[in-house]
């Protein structure tokens, strides 16, 4: 299994765990170039088989301390596969792109999805949805997505299969006035021919400057969802960003604010794994010094979780992160995300692979 390393240290008045990090290691790195992003755009395993997009544009030093990708240059999506269980990695172009690079116009979905196949991917990306029954080797879409009376969508690939023509998934929508973000639950129980809107999770944000976008969901006993949400807002003049926890208790219709987990993190989304033993594995960015992944676990779906763990903290400053984390079947997690080190000025697509099986 390799070297196990062991990243434990303290942090204020709160206890971390030490975690059990099998490795670290790179899924694509270019010179100059800019790969991104991951939580965007998903992650799917089929046992060894794992598939993970993002997105890739090209590197530039932002003069004002935003991130570093040049915004005068094309950025485009690509996905990286994996068939040892992420051990090494081949890059593809998904095929809802043409030879220009861009993608094909968008097209009404003209027959059902059955999405008990079991090599069944979904993306959903702005108000956008894709469909592959083949591991990602080939895409449906893009299809529309309502837009439930708002300007436009901002989904990310957040979804729950719930039956053959069933599945219900959580996304983003702009503002009453524009700009980022409420979210909200849909759902399609014809295959993806139509889709409804559940509930809004959470009320609007502030106009001025608040965002609540990028849910990350889990089904729980009893017809309840639990989902975290990135949150921005201003408090006394000074802005804040951080992750707080809603629950459903009723299908997705209604959601109540819970009281913990709510971290710092300074702007990253959270993903929430189900793992084989019935505990959820979050993990989660962290943007304030020192820069890195982070983790913690729950054993009572939600209800607590453990303390803190690092899964790195090496980063070179606050432009990483995006993670999402999918359980092998040795137990071992594989969390991926955007990176940057001291040694590369580049943001590359990197995993760790770790133990979530905290004592």
């Amino acid at each position: 299994m390799g070297k196990y390393f062991f990243l434990c240290c303290l942090l204020s008045a709160a206890q971390v765990l030490a975690v059990e990090v099998v490795e670290h290691g790179v899924i694509f790195f270019e010179e100059e170039r800019f790969a991104g992003w991951p939580a965007n755009a998903g992650m799917w395993s089929w046992g060894d088989e794992i598939v993970c997009g993002f997105s890739l544009g090209y590197y530039k030093k932002h003069p004002l301390g935003g991130h570093d990708i040049d915004s005068d240059r094309p950025s485009v999506n690509r996905q990286a596969r994996s068939l040892d269980g992420g051990r090494t990695w081949t890059i593809e172009i998904p095929d809802y792109l043409q030879e220009s690079g861009e993608e094909r116009p968008v097209a009404e979905l003209a027959a059902p999805v059955d999405f008990s196949n079991p090599d069944l991917a979904v993306r959903l990306r702005s108000n956008r949805v894709y469909y592959s029954t083949d591991r990602a080797r080939t895409w449906s879409g893009p299809h529309p997505l309502p837009t439930f009376g708002r300007p436009g969508l901002l989904a990310r690939t957040d979804y729950i299969v719930e039956g053959s023509r069933r599945l219900t998934a959580f996304v983003t929508a702009e503002k009453e006035g524009g700009d980022e973000g409420q979210p909200l639950c849909i759902r399609t129980e014809d295959g993806g021919m139509t889709w409804n809107l559940v509930g809004w999770i959470g009320p609007q944000p502030p106009e001025s400057y608040g965002y609540a976008i990028m849910p990350a969901t889990l089904a729980l006993p009893g017809d309840a969802y639990l989902s975290m949400i990135r949150r921005g807002a201003v408090f006394d003049g000074k802005r804040r960003w951080w992750l707080e926890a809603f629950l459903s208790p009723d299908d997705g219709v209604s959601w109540h604010l819970l009281a913990q987990p709510n971290i710092d993190n300074a702007g990253n989304p959270a993903t929430l794994t189900r793992l084989a033993n019935g505990d959820i594995a979050m993990t989660y960015g962290w943007r304030t010094s020192p820069y890195g992944i982070r983790a913690r676990i729950s054993s009572d779906n939600g209800q607590t979780w453990s303390d803190e763990s690092i899964l790195r903290a090496d980063g070179a400053s606050w432009d990483i992160g995006y993670p999402r984390t999918i359980q092998r079947t040795d137990g071992l997690c594989l969390t991926t995300y955007y990176y940057h080190s001291e040694e590369h000025k580049e943001r590359f697509i990197a995993y760790t692979l770790w133990d979530p099986a905290l004592e």
